[in-house]
């Protein structure tokens, strides 16, 4: 006899219906993703590491793919394309020279900015798909269940550091004309 506080039966209901939801929205997000990025001449995962190399500010491979959930030969496969292009530059620290580090270039951070001053609302249907909610209720959905699973899935630090992200565009971005602009920053922002 199972000392589980559920059945079998709600593990597998559940299961199956977290795997075809996630599916679902999945190939809704990665449609709207390449979209966005594709004048960009990018892919998911590059778009993903310079993302995460803006604001992690001088990350190691093992961060990128760590937070880009990605297999570390892959964030390193993709980094060194970006390098390539200019967006990226690879480091060794003195004191750590097992690990090798990504800072975003200028050039790459110029693409980020111009990639987020594209983006455009109306061409994302995720987007679109919580209108009706914010509506309703005044807001866009929380997705506090959700940020949960992934929390006891991925540990505290790939929260704070998806937190800190968000919280680094509330700060460092302002909307001008129906574009998000960067704010004139004096000070380097830091996680």
């Amino acid at each position: 006899m199972s000392n589980h506080q559920y059945s079998m039966k709600e593990a597998l209901i559940f299961s199956q219906r977290m795997a075809q939801l996630s599916k679902a929205l999945w190939k809704a997000v990665e449609k709207d993703w390449q979209q966005w990025i594709k004048p960009y001449d990018l892919n998911i995962n590059e778009h993903h590491i310079l993302w995460i190399a803006y604001h992690l500010k001088g990350a190691s491979i093992s961060d990128v793919a760590k937070f880009g959930v990605m297999h570390v030969s892959t964030a390193f496969n993709f980094s060194k394309k970006l390098e390539e292009r200019g967006y990226l530059n690879f480091s060794k620290k003195e004191n750590d020279k097992r690990n090798t580090y990504v800072e975003i270039t200028e050039q790459g951070e110029q693409v980020l900015l111009e990639l987020m001053e594209s983006y455009d609302p109306h061409h994302n249907s995720v987007f679109a798909g919580t209108a009706p909610l914010r509506e309703l209720f005044g807001k866009f959905p929380d997705l506090v269940e959700i940020l949960t699973i992934v929390k006891n899935i991925y540990g505290e630090d790939f929260m704070d550091i998806f937190e800190k992200s968000i919280h680094n565009i509330d700060k460092d971005f302002f909307e001008e004309d129906g574009k998000l602009v960067k704010a004139k920053i004096t000070t380097p922002n830091h996680l």
